[in-house]
């Protein structure tokens, strides 16, 4: 999880949305400096952060709403989960939010069921930088593989007894001889 204070920002990733033209898009080019990616990896569990950028538009909604509309970069470095080897993942993500000033927390079965994860209260500022965390955050892959990486089975049993084995217990081979044998009880 990030913390939102981990990131000193600069004023130039905070917008006040009350100072932008409220007629006419914003454009959003935001790149992190070496000290922030280099923080941003080490807060998420990454071996290295090569690049990252964000990148689109920030238009008015009629007079108090806004959305965002923006493509994040990134190269990151992790660890496989299988071997440690170093995997790199390009990534390349839209996103979208809609800053909304009639929004409400939704109801818990509303949340369930209505799936829109891309509006959230108006603040009265944007973080770009925060934003760009976000997406980084939701976009890295949980379970990185090599190239070439698998598992291999592995069994475990006390010493002196055999490890039970998919093969070894097949469940539903004995549910087929008991139903075979309940449809017709003669057969041996």
């Amino acid at each position: 999880m990030i913390k939102k204070d981990s990131f000193p920002m600069a004023n130039t990733t905070l917008l006040r949305l009350a100072d932008l033209p409220s007629r006419k898009p914003t454009q959003i080019n935001y790149t992190p400096d070496a000290a922030a990616m280099s923080r941003l990896a080490e807060e998420m569990g990454l071996s290295a952060l090569r690049k990252m950028r964000l990148e689109g538009t920030l238009q008015p909604l009629g007079k108090t709403d806004w959305r965002l509309d923006a493509r994040l970069g990134a190269t990151v470095v992790q660890p496989c989960v299988v071997t440690l080897e170093p995997v790199t993942t390009r990534i390349d993500e839209t996103l979208t939010r809609q800053y909304l000033s009639d929004w409400q927390e939704p109801t818990e079965a509303e949340a369930e069921m209505d799936g829109d994860d891309t509006s959230e209260p108006l603040p009265a500022t944007l973080d770009i930088a925060e934003i760009a965390a976000e997406a980084l955050a939701l976009a890295v892959p949980p379970y990185p593989r090599s190239d070439g990486a698998a598992l291999e089975q592995t069994d475990f049993a006390e010493p002196g007894t055999e490890p039970l084995t998919d093969e070894v217990v097949k469940p539903f081979a004995g549910l087929a001889a008991l139903k075979a044998k309940l449809e017709n009880p003669d057969a041996e």
